[in-house]
């Protein structure tokens, strides 16, 4: 049962996010009949984040209950989130491949590790700063290697973009740190669709503000009364995204968060590839070079954290076996 349980899991992640990553691509290199294309970044984050609300909130009601938590570790999490996943579809909007965009989205460990490096918290082994280096001049490489597309470059602007979701990613993991505390200190754990639901909210809420402010909702809306192909593909990236996230809460409840890591990570180098395969990226020698070394970088990441987790779990297992003995 417990075989089964992760299959459907694993699947989920990989069908929903591979589709996911294909569909985001489709939608942001739309050009309708004007030649004009979709370019209402903050309108698609309002979209995403409501399927997740409504999916996470319906998960949450029937698995897990309602109950009363604190609101601003979830509102200054959803909001960073939702302005770095702005900042990603920005950056393809101003001209950055998805291949250079996902393999820049790996490299979210640099501003992580700076920051702890600043604050002289924290030590990294000679390891991780060759996996770093790895994804961050292979994403480099890829991105200088060409045109990804006839007629199409990374442009300043779109790297520009890329850096700001990077720092705002940097930021999250701090804020999530924060929520679980806030948490604890009221004797509460947190729930894996409550998360989702909460989170997905306040990205709903920040995005709708930004939206609003920004001037897209009007134009936004009538490019997709105008072209009602594109409002498919959305409707589909959304439910995509919606579903995606409910499978990784699945597994991580379920298992080992560390399962989760492998497929979530080893997911990104496959839609690299797929979307490199299947959208009619040209890349040269450099480029597959460059795409070859962000992918080792990011999969000897994955294989470190595995041997880490084994090596925990060994040593509490050897000291639970020396428990029982000395009783």
């Amino acid at each position: 049962m417990s075989a089964v349980k992760l299959v459907g899991g694993v699947a989920g992640i990989y069908a929903a996010f591979l589709y996911y990553g294909s569909l985001q691509e489709d939608v942001l290199t739309f050009q309708a009949a004007d030649g004009s294309k979709f370019k209402y970044a903050w309108m698609l984050q309002v979209m995403e984040a409501l399927a997740n609300v409504v999916l996470g909130g319906v998960c949450m009601v029937v698995l897990e209950g309602v109950r009363m938590v604190p609101q601003i570790p979830y509102l200054i999490s959803g909001s960073l989130q939702v302005s770095a996943k702005y900042f990603t579809t920005q950056a393809m909007v101003s001209g950055v491949s998805f291949p250079v965009a996902t393999l820049a989205k790996s490299s979210k460990m640099v501003p992580v590790m700076i920051g702890s490096l600043i604050l002289g918290k924290a030590k990294y082994s000679l390891r991780e700063y060759i996996h770093v280096t790895l994804i961050v001049a292979g994403t480099a490489v890829v991105s200088m290697a060409g045109k990804s597309k006839p007629g199409k470059e990374s442009s300043a602007f779109g790297i520009v973009f890329l850096i700001a979701a990077l720092a705002c990613d940097g930021v999250v993991g701090g804020t999530q740190k924060g929520m679980k505390k806030a948490l604890a200190d009221k004797g509460l754990k947190e729930k894996n669709f409550e998360m989702q639901f909460l989170t997905n909210f306040y990205m709903v809420v920040t995005a709708c503000v930004f939206t609003v402010v920004m001037g897209e909702y009007e134009p936004g809306m009538a490019f997709l009364t105008a072209n009602p192909a594109i409002f498919q593909k959305i409707l589909y990236f959304a439910a995509c995204s919606a579903c995606g996230q409910a499978c990784i809460f699945f597994v991580i409840s379920s298992f080992d968060p560390l399962v989760c890591a492998t497929v979530t990570t080893t997911r990104k180098v496959f839609s690299v590839l797929l979307s490199v395969l299947t959208k009619g990226h040209s890349l040269n020698t450099q480029g597959w070079g460059g795409i070859s070394m962000a992918c080792l970088g990011i999969l000897g990441e994955l294989e470190e954290k595995y041997s880490a987790s084994t090596k925990k779990k060994a040593v509490a297992d050897k000291g639970s076996k020396e428990t029982k003995k000395a009783k």
